[in-house]
Parts: C-alpha cells; sequence; structure tokens
C-alpha cells in the first residue's frame, strides 16, 4: 500500500530499507524522492490518507511547513520523503545501509490492520 500510494503519486527512486535487526522503532524504512516542495506534500498527504482508510491510527507528519523532507510515522513503516539535493545531503540510505528491497515489492496490511508488512519475496 505504501509503495503504490508513492508509485501513484510518481515518486522518484523509491528504497525500501528492511530494518530487522538494526532498530525496534520500525520494521521497513521507505525513502522517496518528489521534484518540489508541493510534490513532496502531496505525495505525504496521499499516504497519510491511504494509511488512515486501512485503518491505521495516529499516523505523524513532520517537516510539513517546508517539505523539504517530510516523515510519515506510520508505526511498523516510517517513510522519508525529500526533494532531491536535500535527500543526497543527509544520504539516509548509506547511514541504515544498502536497501534490502527495491521499488517492485508491495506492502500490505496485516489482519490487525495496525500494521504493515511487505509480502515473502517472490
Amino acid at each position: 500500500m505504501v509503495e503504490a500510494s508513492l508509485d501513484d503519486d510518481k515518486a522518484q527512486d523509491v528504497v525500501v530499507i528492511d530494518l530487522a535487526g538494526k532498530t525496534d522503532f520500525a520494521d521497513y524504512m521507505v525513502i522517496a524522492s518528489g521534484t518540489s516542495q508541493r510534490m513532496v506534500n502531496t505525495m505525504a498527504q496521499h499516504l497519510r490518507e491511504k494509511m488512515k482508510a486501512e485503518g491505521l491510527e495516529g499516523i505523524a507528519l513532520e517537516g510539513t511547513p517546508q517539505c523539504d523532507w517530510v516523515l510519515v510515522d506510520g508505526g511498523d513503516v516510517v517513510v522519508h520523503l525529500f526533494r532531491p539535493e536535500i535527500r543526497a545531503f543527509y544520504d539516509l540510505e548509506k547511514i541504515w545501509g544498502d536497501p534490502v528491497v527495491r521499488s517492485h515489492r508491495r506492502f500490505e496490511t496485516v489482519d490487525t490492520g495496525s500494521a504493515l508488512h511487505a509480502p515473502e519475496q517472490m
């Protein structure tokens, strides 16, 4: 669902990082770029709406006043949306290690509707 929303909004360079064994605050980190502040804001708002529609509550957005870097906290999935130059500066992919999953995988809602997980490898 996360990646489908970003695909719908024409996000660029979508990367999914498996955080298992690296942290306990989330299972996956998704990083994507938008070409402008407006695009980053739109992607964040659409993603928040879709997460709420899936039954997730308390979806936090951080960074919306500037929209250079917006964090969408979906509980088990944390999404970082950047303008390209800001993404290059912070280089989260380097900090968290090589991406395990790239943009062709989809997320699905777990039975409880409270968390998002990646389906098994195809």
